[in-house]
């Protein structure tokens, strides 16, 4: 069975940093591009960016492009997103899942992990 854990979420002050991790486990982590998605209260769900499977490209969203890193370790499993220059908008459940692209009715399959920039 497909499993995706995140964890590494929680209050930050604005300028601060967080790392988000993702234990992936139940397939073929390295066959896989990944990607995190984020939905902040009342909006919708927003394509962060995304890692290709071999680690060697990566994609982001303007609205991160610069302050955020994406990053994996295919010898663990495990899926990474650096959050640097953290501001109040970034606020949100942050989500991981497998792909590059976030279709418009994608729907989380995990739980997330909440990220709240606030001073």
């Amino acid at each position: 069975e497909e499993q995706l854990v995140e964890s590494g979420g929680g209050l930050v002050q604005p300028g601060g940093s967080l790392r988000l991790s993702c234990a992936c486990s139940g397939f073929t982590f390295s066959d896989n591009d990944m990607k995190w998605v984020r939905q902040a209260p009342g909006k919708k769900f927003e394509w962060v960016g995304a890692i290709n499977r071999n680690g060697d490209g990566s994609y982001y969203a303007s609205s991160v492009e610069g302050r955020f890193t994406i990053s994996r370790d295919n010898a663990r499993n495990t899926l990474y997103l650096q959050m640097n220059s953290l501001k109040p908008e970034d606020s949100g459940v942050y989500y991981c899942a497998t792909g590059r692209f976030m279709n418009s009715d994608y729907v989380p399959r995990t739980q997330g992990t909440q990220v709240t920039v606030s001073s």
